[in-house]
């Protein structure tokens, strides 16, 4: 698999639901179309609902990563807006 190019990161650890998905949904919208954003953020909630809310919007989920410290690495590709 080719290597990811991240555009843009955000943390999203000091948040709870449901502002993690607000971060990170305002983070999204300020990249281009085609354009990658890592998003870290915690395990439970944020982590299962983070992916499929973004996956709703239209945007692809490109990866999920286990920092194995409770937090985890989220790639996400901007779709058409």
């Amino acid at each position: 698999m080719a290597e990811i190019k991240i555009t843009d990161q955000v943390d999203i650890t000091d948040v709870v639901c449901p502002l993690t998905f607000v971060k990170a949904k305002v983070a999204i919208e300020e990249l281009e179309v085609g354009e990658i954003l890592s998003i870290r953020l915690n395990e439970g909630e944020p982590v299962q609902n983070i992916p499929r809310s973004l996956k709703e919007e239209g945007h692809k989920v490109l990866k999920l990563i286990d920092n194995e410290d409770g937090t985890y690495n989220l790639l996400v590709r901007k779709a058409e807006d």
